[in-house]
């Protein structure tokens, strides 16, 4: 966004938090300047940013809000947890459902087999029943014409 963010801080200070500190700076500079930035002519153009960057940093130097953002942080941490879990969860049902369906395709195939051996069998059985009572009709026969 062509905008460069700097902070400098004891050596103790957490990192996480200073990264925190310059993620929750950047968002606010975008929302309220973010269009602004490539149409400055002069330096120091937005110096009014200044009354929330003291703000921010007073709010991230007390160590109550502190403990706030590490409790947030953990949160944050458990709802990335939970979302994982449910994208797993999600990819899980994926898999079944194609193994549902590549047992239906299956199934179909038995069934369009099992209709065309039904229908053979059918067709076997008709032939073998026609030609039972051709051989009952030509023993007749041949004994009537016999005697």
């Amino acid at each position: 966004n062509d905008v460069c963010l700097l902070v400098l801080c004891d050596k103790s200070f957490s990192k996480r938090l200073a990264y925190s500190y310059l993620e929750d700076l950047s968002q606010e500079f975008s929302s309220q300047y973010g269009r602004r930035v490539n149409s400055v002519a002069r330096p120091y153009s937005f110096i009014e940013f200044d009354t929330y960057i003291q703000k921010a940093k007073k709010s991230f130097m007390d160590s109550r809000s502190r403990r706030n953002l590490t409790a947030l942080n953990t949160e944050l941490q458990d709802v990335q947890r939970i979302m994982v879990q449910n994208i797993d969860d999600v990819l899980q049902r994926g898999t079944m459902l194609s193994e549902l369906d590549s047992k239906a395709q299956n199934l179909s195939m038995m069934s369009q087999q099992y209709k065309k051996d039904a229908a053979y069998l059918n067709s076997k059985s008709f032939y073998v029943k026609a030609a039972a009572g051709a051989i009952v009709i030509f023993v007749f026969i041949l004994y009537f014409w016999i005697l």
